[in-house]
């Protein structure tokens, strides 16, 4: 199975399944000298890990994180990054009802088509569980490029289900389970009977995250093939369960007018950001801002037609440990993997950087 790195310059091969000893990832290009340690680390992964409420699988994993390689006395060497991260509670007996037929909406039925084999404890390499060294090698560029740039990562969900979630303040984010942005009690106070109603009929939900990073340095990204946006869509299509990216406007845009739609230049900065912080494929300077759509778990008690590996008809009931949405903890994740796509841009444009002195007045890092 190829596929399993990601980067240009700063790549991070995955590798692991949901119910394998351990899963982790290869980090390599980063530049020497950062200062990193576990728990650089830790805290991102603190943030995605499962148990930390109702509203999320029970599955009780620590995810500590492990360094075997690539740091010495507290700072990176410029060599690769091993990074570990122990299975603890896998309960591969919760899956052998479903070993031998599909979840429909699931990567099951596509799996055992390509290889002709699959792993069905937790989904295997399919599983959301592989988010987690992604967000472990997300928090290493996110930690770079603060030093570098002063660039820092904010996301939230804005919608679960057909529940609109307003935003108050990012620092909300870190007072509820959501992730949401808001302290209104009478919203949260919503999305947690929804779930608990889900949790009881044995259905899922899906949702939307908002991620932004801001003090973004102008000009990352190339014309045409390697532009900017397009490499987050890709990253952000990478991750389980997304189904839909949304840039800027996003498909806002479709019912604005030229006029409403690009964002005016004045000395003092731009006014209006429905680019997302990207113009021709390359960084403006502004926000870029990022919204994507998860779709509801495939793995539910509620029973479902499908078929076994034989082509005949089956009734599929999955009992393991699930989020009922996986959205509430894709907030972190999504974070992760802008931060892996700016980290890449930021090493790749060292090298393309003009030499001449910009004359025009530098209104990028203004307003906006």
């Amino acid at each position: 199975m190829s596929g399993n790195t990601f980067g240009t310059l700063f790549t991070v091969t995955n590798f692991g399944e949901s119910h394998g000893p351990a899963i982790g990832c290869v980090v390599d290009g980063c530049p020497p000298g950062l200062a990193l340690t576990a728990a650089d680390i830790q805290f991102d992964l603190d943030r995605r890990k499962p148990g930390t409420s109702r509203h999320v699988t029970q599955r009780q994993e620590s995810d500590t994180v492990e360094i075997l390689s690539g740091v010495f006395e507290g700072r990176t060497t410029g060599t690769p990054i091993a990074l570990l991260i122990r299975n603890e509670d896998q309960r591969s007996k919760d899956y052998g009802n479903i070993s031998a037929s599909f979840r429909p909406g699931h990567a099951d039925y596509a799996y055992w088509q390509k290889y002709g084999i699959r792993d069905p404890r937790g989904g295997g390499r399919s599983s959301a569980r592989l988010t987690a060294p992604t967000v472990a090698a997300g928090a290493i560029a996110k930690k770079w490029l603060r030093q570098q740039y002063g660039t820092v990562f904010k996301g939230c969900m804005s919608q679960l289900g057909a529940i609109p979630i307003a935003f108050d303040s990012w620092e909300h984010t870190a007072d509820n389970p959501f992730f949401a942005a808001t302290a209104d009690s009478a919203t949260l106070a919503l999305l947690e009977s929804t779930m608990d109603d889900l949790r009881k009929a044995g259905d899922s939900i899906g949702a939307r995250i908002e991620v932004v990073a801001q003090n973004v340095p102008v000009g990352l990204g190339q014309p045409i093939y390697d532009r900017l946006d397009a490499d987050i869509a890709y990253a952000m299509m990478g991750i389980n369960a997304v189904k839909g990216v949304e840039i800027g406007a996003g498909f806002g845009a479709i019912v604005q007018k030229g006029s409403e739609h690009g964002d005016p230049l004045t000395p003092t900065g731009f006014i209006g950001n429905n680019a997302g912080g990207i113009l021709g494929g390359i960084s403006s300077g502004q926000d870029i801002t990022v919204s994507i759509a998860v779709k509801p778990t495939s793995s539910i008690r509620t029973p479902r037609p499908s078929i076994d590996v034989d082509g005949q008809p089956v009734s599929v009931e999955t009992f393991g440990r699930h989020d009922p949405c996986v959205g509430i903890r894709a907030t972190p994740i999504a974070e992760a993997m802008l931060a892996l796509v700016l980290m890449d841009h930021a090493l790749r444009n060292r090298a393309q950087c003009a030499d001449v002195v910009v004359t025009t007045p530098d209104i990028a890092h203004r307003g906006g």
